[in-house]
């Protein structure tokens, strides 16, 4: 109960799959509503000057700063465990279940994390991307996709 947020201010849902994330806004009231998108590792032939190997991702999670925010999360295949050390943040995302977590981010930056759960050979080919950034730079984001 700790970890539970009653009144989230955002909720995203996380599901994971073999060997990536998809991620999804909106609360799903109304199938025309809501972003959804996948996160998948940025291979080493594609990489920019600055990019972090094996951490990089094609499409960030983007969330605001100093908002309440509730993950939903769940796996469509095997148990996976979406991990952010810097947020103190890991939850399994399991088959047939969701688990919540909940937290807020204090300053805009980019974190990084890992499925930490031995899921498969390509394991380690499934990094998060978050990018925390503020309120106006949030709703820009949820307008143009």
């Amino acid at each position: 109960m700790m970890d539970e947020i009653l009144s989230a201010e955002i909720t995203a849902k996380i599901i994971g799959f073999q060997w990536g994330w998809t991620y999804s806004y909106g609360d799903g009231s109304n199938t025309n509503e809501g972003i959804t998108f996948d996160s998948f590792m940025i291979s080493e032939d594609d990489l920019e000057m600055g990019d972090f190997r094996q951490l990089a991702v094609d499409n960030y999670l983007v969330l605001p700063i100093n908002t309440s925010i509730r993950l939903i999360i769940t796996s469509n295949d095997v148990i996976h465990s979406w991990t952010v050390p810097s947020l103190g943040v890991k939850c399994d995302a399991m088959p047939g279940r969701l688990n919540s977590t909940g937290f807020i981010i204090n300053r805009p930056s980019t974190l990084f994390g890992q499925c930490s759960e031995l899921c498969g050979v390509l394991h380690s080919a499934m990094p998060i991307g978050l990018k925390a950034v503020n309120i106006p730079e949030y709703l820009n984001f949820i307008r143009s996709n």
